[in-house]
């Protein structure tokens, strides 16, 4: 299956989730700077989700540039990680009216955690789809961001029943670290595929494995 629809269709809801999320910033009550600063809470609210849907976009980019040929599991497991990235707007926004409670930050890093947890799904679904020793595989080694990031949510929504601002700044924490490039990648979108050995020499029997 060829992965332009797919890679147009998943731009197209992101953008429609920042939209979305930046409809919800209200103009000031007043002319004033006081009111102005009684708005900022949910500017940074919304400047952190945007930064996470930058980073999905930026990665889901990447995973595409990087993958062969899509299957129907490519499909769902896509299609999964759309839907949690689509409560994004719901639970920023439920953050925002309550004030920064305890249980909207804690459902705002379960949304982020799920996020996550889709998009390791959609990334083996391509490894698998491309067969060991591919470009992605190699690309990503170990991935130690994606496999630290659910460890650090985890402990965000702990701590944000405990102290809701201390759980944000751990959300914001885990966001800071992906916004520092993975050179490694970089790398190999740069170069593009030429850069990855063919998968069939890994195998014994001569055959690329792409189930």
């Amino acid at each position: 299956m060829n992965k332009n629809r797919l890679e147009t269709f998943s731009d197209g809801v992101l953008a429609i989730i920042i939209t979305i999320m930046v409809l919800e910033l209200h103009v000031p009550a007043e002319p004033t700077w006081r009111a102005l600063l009684e708005e900022l809470p949910t500017f940074l609210s919304y400047a952190l989700s945007f930064v996470y849907v930058r980073i999905y976009w930026n990665n889901h980019h990447h995973l595409l540039h990087l993958a062969g040929q899509i299957s129907g599991g490519v499909l769902w497991a896509n299609l999964h990680l759309l839907f949690w990235l689509s409560l994004f707007p719901f639970t920023t926004r439920w953050m925002n009216t309550a004030g920064l409670a305890e249980v909207p930050v804690l459902v705002y890093g379960l949304n982020l955690l799920l996020a996550a947890m889709a998009f390791y799904v959609l990334k083996t679904t391509l490894i698998r789809r491309q067969g060991r020793h591919g470009a992605l595989e190699l690309a990503l080694g170990r991935d130690w961001k994606g496999r630290a990031s659910p460890l650090l949510y985890i402990l965000g929504m702990g701590l944000s029943l405990v102290t809701p601002v201390v759980g944000l700044l751990v959300y914001s924490a885990v966001a800071a670290i992906w916004l520092i490039p993975d050179r490694r990648v970089e790398r190999f979108v740069t170069h593009g595929m030429e850069q990855a050995p063919d998968p069939s020499a890994a195998d014994p029997d001569g055959q690329a494995r792409n189930s």
